[in-house]
């Protein structure tokens, strides 16, 4: 049927963009296309997310507090995190390799390949935080503007913000203007468009929700560091308050549970979990509490009960993705102020998810089948 290039968060630190990846691919192959991850060379995109919080951290300290992070100590703790963070790197990378068709060429806004256009029949742009100008600095290489019109597509395009900074304003506006088929993943990204340009723009499912839990469970792996013994598994890219890390460690010993925790660098063992392993720790997790779009779409998606906790970092708030999600899939009760007893924790009911699951899976694919000209 032709070919497709995708552009997208090329990260190896973080679940969410890689499995996204992986869905997307593996979607557009089953109605009859073949695929390609482009890769962008933006070095913006490759800072750990857990350096960038430890350093937010030091320099929120102020006096004596200063004082604890001695020069020796914050190189020791770097130095480890950096040593942690390209294993981690590798890890992720063996299952882009193994998973992902990403091409040996890179692209950026100065150096496009003179036979790009030739290669692929079309462009899309998604998911993941493309137009997230925190994340790309506003690169019109996500708004596929190096491609005709004809071939560009955005599908489940996040901003991961509420409102787009000024300096911004009038390229995405432009940019947003001149993309003929515009798919969001959230409410508060086709607010934004609409806003903009006055257009109104497909809200899409997430691609992890474009495929079946037997589909994600087919390349999920056995961590081999798993807990025996049923186990609290937490995964915050946000910080995270003495308050809530009180809750935690209360929940698990009221109920029992081993604390699994993968986005701490402290705790290297499952800090070196891979994409793979990720599925299955969610899917055997007797509850996993997150502040990640992904780990609560993987919670949805493998029916585990889960808890919603509020971002807390010093960027804007990217809540409403999390928000949207829990909407449309009626889950609003897994936000931890709605969690009332500990029975509520591990008691919910999925009977109503799959009729809405199916029927936007059905929406999504054909707001894809549409753009792509497949009858």
């Amino acid at each position: 049927m032709g070919k497709i290039g995708i552009i997208t968060l090329n990260g190896y630190f973080n679940y969410g963009n890689r499995l996204q990846n992986y869905a997307l691919e593996q979607v557009l192959r089953s109605i009859g296309f073949k695929v390609e991850t482009i890769i962008v060379d933006n070095k913006n995109l490759d800072v750990p997310i857990n350096r960038k919080k430890f350093l937010d951290k030091i320099k929120g300290k102020k006096g004596k507090d200063l004082i604890f992070f001695s020069k020796n100590k914050i190189k020791k703790y770097l130095y480890n995190q950096n040593h942690l963070n390209l294993q981690r790197e590798e890890i992720f990378k063996e299952f882009s390799l193994k998973y992902l068709s990403e091409t040996d060429f890179t692209i950026s806004e100065k150096n496009i390949p003179q036979d790009l256009l030739n290669r692929y029949d079309y462009f899309i742009t998604g998911s993941d935080q493309v137009w997230n100008p925190n994340y790309t600095s506003g690169s019109s290489i996500y708004f596929l503007t190096f491609a005709p019109k004809n071939k560009r597509i955005s599908y489940a395009a996040s901003f991961g913000v509420s409102e787009i900074p000024e300096e911004y304003i009038d390229n995405y506006k432009k940019w947003l203007s001149e993309m003929p088929h515009l798919s969001v993943r959230e409410e508060a990204g086709a607010k934004i468009v609409k806003d903009l340009t006055g257009r109104e723009a497909t809200v899409s499912l997430d691609p992890t929700m474009l495929l079946t839990k037997e589909q994600w469970l087919s390349i999920s792996q056995v961590p081999s560091h798993k807990p025996i013994k049923g186990y609290l598994l937490t995964y915050f890219l946000g910080n995270i308050p003495k308050e809530r890390e009180n809750l935690l460690k209360d929940i698990a010993k009221r109920n029992d549970l081993e604390i699994v925790n993968l986005a701490r660098v402290k705790e290297k063992i499952p800090y070196l979990t891979g994409p793979s392993e990720f599925i299955d720790y969610i899917d055997s997790a007797s509850v996993f509490c997150t502040d990640s779009f992904h780990g609560a779409a993987f919670s949805i998606l493998l029916e585990t009960p889960f808890i919603v906790f509020e971002r807390i970092d010093n960027s804007p708030s990217m809540n409403s993705r999390i928000e949207t999600l829990l909407t449309k899939f009626k889950l609003e009760s897994r936000l931890v102020q709605n969690i009332k007893s500990n029975e509520q924790i591990f008691e919910i009911d999925y009977s109503h998810v799959p009729p809405i699951l199916q029927k936007e899976r059905d929406s999504s694919i054909n707001y894809l089948k549409n753009a792509l000209n497949i009858d």
